[in-house]
């Protein structure tokens, strides 16, 4: 299995950009210290979302930080990617492990501890546990206690927590365990996603602890 850490995940969302403004804001979070990144663009045809996906990959590889894919299996492999998430709609974990390897990351969304369990069991690396707070991102969005992210950190496996967080409202992850944060709106809609991600690291570090 790849080594990966969950510190800042960066979840795109190129929504009403332009391919290179897209890519920019991408690389100046990761300048600022983004330290996994998830392709995820609902909106892209197979064509446009292999091309957009090689092409972030390339771009994480100069950085040395890996690129998961959402749900597309297809896609990750195709890319040279190191991974993909899958939520609980898409594939199962245990097809996307059976089909990656056991040298890929695979991620999995889990909103309840049986979730989790199952997930784990299936062969999922880290587990994405939210929304913490309401998202405006296109996908389902069902709110995740706190409290909940501790009982699924405590099973063992790495945890991202997702869900309309940003630097001035991390503090509610005190003592959940989490692993890192994952953020969408944070860098992508930033004006200077460099220095926010520099922030975000910091206040991850300040309120997770560890060598985050």
């Amino acid at each position: 299995m790849r080594r990966f850490d969950l510190s800042l995940y960066l979840v795109t969302n190129g929504d009403g950009m332009e391919e290179e403004a897209f890519f920019q804001k991408v690389e100046r979070a990761l300048r600022g210290g983004v330290t996994l990144v998830q392709l995820r663009e609902k909106e892209l045809g197979g064509g446009a979302y292999l091309a957009r996906a090689v092409r972030l990959r390339e771009l994480c590889d100069r950085y040395g930080v890996p690129l998961i894919v959402d749900d597309r299996v297809d896609v990750a492999l195709a890319a040279g990617a190191a991974g993909v998430h899958v939520g609980a709609e898409d594939l199962p974990v245990e097809a996307a492990r059976r089909l990656l390897g056991p040298d890929r990351i695979v991620g999995a969304t889990a909103k309840t501890v049986e979730a989790a369990r199952a997930a784990i069991a299936a062969g999922a690396d880290y587990l994405g546990v939210g929304a913490i707070y309401p998202t405006e991102t296109k996908v389902k969005t069902v709110l995740t206690p706190v409290a909940r992210l501790a009982e699924i950190r405590a099973l063992g496996t790495p945890c991202v927590a997702i869900g309309g967080l940003c630097a001035d409202n991390l503090e509610v992850l005190k003592d959940s365990g989490a692993d890192g944060v994952a953020v969408v709106r944070a860098l992508m809609r930033s004006e200077d996603p460099e220095a926010e991600a520099r922030t975000l690291r910091a206040r991850v570090r300040e309120v997770l602890g560890g060598a985050k």
